[in-house]
This record gives structure tokens, sequence and C-alpha cells, in this order.
């Protein structure tokens, strides 16, 4: 039998194999293969010497862990003859390479457009402009590339596109949802920066952080032709009851003209948008990881534990404190049911959404925090015997916030008893951050270079 210790470590490492079959390092070495002057990527074939420049672009909180391992795989001659690049990730992942510049487009801990971002942006459409014909170009993508790769279309300024992506994840909009509007407001995203390549071919790798991997959705798909149009966006945005000061009437009249551009922007102006061109028939994009690698390298680990695996799949998005609550239900059930083969072992995967609750008073959190925290308050009255929450962001990030997520047990509900910390007051105003930190429960692990989403593992002890 297991003790609450015992459980506890058996999450954290549950988890950690999850987190580590998707370490971007691994993904992008999986996928460039050299052995001479031949060169395999995602089963397209080159002859070194006949190649021109490689360029390597790209954004994403995996991007340093992907760059490194492009230079890897690439090997020191290749990379110092023909290899260059642009990369943009949080500033927290910045690390030297030989040829590819890792540029900090944000602060740790805030996923937000800046300035910063936008210089990169330019710089990496500026390189892809130069290339020809004999160039290959990789871009890496991977989540969080969406802030990490602002550009806005002329009029909109920065500080618009900042207002709309934060109106919008304070609304609890989608992911989709999200980059759905980003991308219409971009000239980057919905596949500007493929268009804007010269190169003979492109190939991105894409690490997914979406549930079903859609293409023109992860990072805003700045290598994928954008489906959406600004009729949709603007719709999207009239759904959360969009309006000034909340968002700029600069950008809902962008979107309600179709982004037309307005007289004397040198581009002629006038009603008629400009006509769409064909995209590139020379882009190739390939998903090299995504949820599902974490979720089944993690029920392997519980396996090899010793526990029954109950996987519920890798698309559970539904509301943070919602999947919480049903989670513990699930657990308790399990726990109590005497026909039930334990120890067991839940996993899940996707990315919850908050709704932010209207208060006055300071707060920190995240969706992981306070989905294990929903969990631990339906669970608080008949106890947590046997049974542990685990639930981290593989990107090391959970909201504003130095950690990934956050677990419970019954050893933390005795002492959130004892310091007399009641759930239910940080439960309401989502102050999932200042429970944990005063009980112990914060799962922080810095970051990890990579990016696929939430993971959860739940633990049924026998």
């Amino acid at each position: 039998m297991k003790d609450v210790s015992q459980l506890r470590e058996d999450a954290r490492s549950i988890w950690q194999a999850g987190v580590e079959a998707v370490r971007s390092e691994r993904l992008v070495r999986n996928v460039i293969i050299r052995d001479g002057d031949d060169l395999a990527i995602c089963g397209h074939r080159f002859c070194i010497p006949d190649l021109g420049r490689i360029v390597v672009v790209g954004a994403g909180k995996a991007g340093a862990g992907m760059a490194a391992a492009v230079e890897a795989s690439l090997g020191e001659d290749v990379v110092a003859e023909k290899v260059s690049g642009w990369v943009n990730v949080p500033a927290d992942c910045l690390r030297p390479l030989t040829r590819i510049q890792l540029h900090a487009a944000r602060p740790a801990g805030v996923n937000e457009p800046t300035a910063e971002g936008v210089e990169g942006s330019a710089k990496i459409l500026r390189m892809l402009g130069e290339l020809t014909p004999d160039d290959l170009c990789l871009v890496l993508i991977s989540g969080g590339g969406s802030a990490l790769l602002p550009y806005p279309k002329p009029p909109l300024t920065l500080d618009d596109k900042h207002a709309v992506t934060r109106f919008l994840m304070h609304n609890g909009a989608t992911i989709q949802e999200l980059n759905a509007v980003r991308k219409r407001l971009s000239r980057i995203k919905g596949g500007g920066l493929a268009r804007a390549s010269r190169a003979g071919q492109l190939i991105a790798l894409v690490i997914s952080d979406i549930v079903g991997d859609p293409l023109d959705m992860i990072a805003s798909g700045p290598t994928y032709p954008d489906p959406t149009t600004d009729e949709e966006a603007f719709g999207i945005l009239k759904k959360f009851a969009a309006a000034p000061p909340d968002v700029p009437q600069r950008v809902l009249d962008f979107l309600r003209s179709g982004g037309f551009q307005p007289p004397g922007d040198g581009q002629g102006g006038g009603r008629m948008p400009p006509l769409r061109q064909p995209f590139p028939d020379n882009i190739s994009n390939h998903i090299i990881g995504n949820n599902a690698t974490a979720l089944t390298a993690a029920a392997d680990e519980a396996s090899r534990r010793g526990y029954q695996v109950l996987s519920l799949g890798s698309d559970n998005c539904g509301e943070a404190n919602t999947e919480g609550r049903q989670l513990a239900d699930r657990c308790r059930t399990l726990r109590d049911d005497p026909e039930a083969a334990r120890p067991i072992c839940v996993l899940s995967g996707g990315e919850p959404i908050v709704h932010l609750a209207k208060t006055d008073q300071p707060r920190q959190g995240g969706r992981n925090q306070q989905l294990v925290l929903a969990g631990l308050e339906r669970l608080k009255d008949d106890g947590m015997d046997r049974i542990v929450l685990l639930s981290g962001g593989t990107d090391g990030e959970d909201g504003p916030t130095d950690a990934a997520g956050a677990w419970a047990d019954a050893e933390l509900l005795q002492t959130a008893r004892q310091q007399n910390v009641d759930i239910q007051p940080y439960l309401a105003i989502n102050d999932s951050y200042s429970f944990f930190e005063q009980v112990g429960g914060l799962l922080k692990t810095g970051p990890t270079h990579t990016n696929v989403m939430d993971l959860r593992v739940a633990l049924v002890g026998d």
C-alpha cells in the first residue's frame, strides 16, 4: 500500500515523464537527421552542398530548445558555413547559441505582446525577404508564439492588439477565438510569415499546444493559410460585448470594414479589398509533438509504477472550476468503489479556461492552480484520503505566476486546516496562488522549453 508521500512522489514523477517526452530538443532531433552530406527533415531530403543558406526563424516557449537542437542536428560545420537565424522567445529562455539569435520578445510569465516582440518580428520578416530560391528556411513554432510574434497591420498599433488580447483573455475566450481575432490584426500571423519568405522551400516544425493540432491556430498559424475572415473576428468581439474603452474603436472599425486600407496609405486605399494571392506551394508544416505524446509517456510511467491507467484524452477544455470538481468526483468514486482495481492513475490533458471574478482584491493564479483548488474544495468535507490531484502547464508556466501549477493531497488539506486557511475565499476570486503558497502546494519547475498544453495526474491509492 502506498502512503501519502509515495502517492505525491508518484504523481510528480508521472507528470514529469510526460513533460520529458515532449522536450523540444528531443522532438526536433527525432525529425532532423544528417548523414554526411545527406539531410532529412520530416521526410524532405536535401544534399547539403547544393543548399545555399539555411535560415532558422520562429517563435514560442519551446523556441530556445528547438533552435539548440537544430544546431546540434546539423553539426558544427554546416552551422558555421550555412546557418543563421532569429527566434523570438520569453526572456527567461535565453541561452547562447552558435548562429541562431534568441531574442527576448516578452518578459517571463507575461504572455502579452511587447515592443521587443514587434522588433523581433520585423527582423524575421526582413530576413525572409532576403532569401533566394537556393535557400532553405526552417520555421520553429510552438505555444506562446502568438504573443511572441506581434506585428500589427496599419493603422493598428501594439497597444490596440494588447487591449484586444487582454479583453478576450479576461472574458474567458477560448484559444481558438483569441487566435482567430489576432490573426486578422496581424501582418505575420495567418500565413503572413510564409508569404514573406523568398526561400526555395520552407519547412515548419510545430509543437502543438491546441486541442486537435489545428495548424491555422497554433501560434496563430504564421505558416498556414488563414481560413477566418474579418467578419468572423468582428463577430467574436461582439460575442463578448467588446466596446471602448476595453477594445479601441479603431479595432472594431478596422474589422467591420474588412480591414481595408484607408486612402493615402500608399496602397491605393478605396473600398475594394486586395485580392488574395494563392498560398505558396513550397510550404510544409509538420506537427512533431503534442499533448497526446505527453499523455502516452505519462501513462507508461504510471503503469511502470503499478497503477491501473484511466486516460481521459487530450481534449479537456472546459471551465477550470468545473473540470476540477469533476476530476475530484471521479477520484472519490474510484476510491469508494469496492470493485475498482486500485491503485489507479487518472490522466487528462487540454487547456481549461478561467472565468475571472470581479474583485478589487489583489490576486494571483492560473488555470491549473484554480482547477486543483476547485478539486480540493470539492473533497474537503470527506477528506483527501488516498487521493492526490496534480495539474501543471507543460511549459512550466501557469498564468502570470512562477508556478507551473499545483498539487493537493490529504497532508496539504490538514495543513490548511491547522493554519485556518479557508479554501472558498481564494477560490471565489481566483487567488489560487496565494492559497497554495501558504500551504505548500505550488508546482514549480522553471521554463521547460516545451509547450503542449496542460497535463493532469490524479492518483487513487489502494
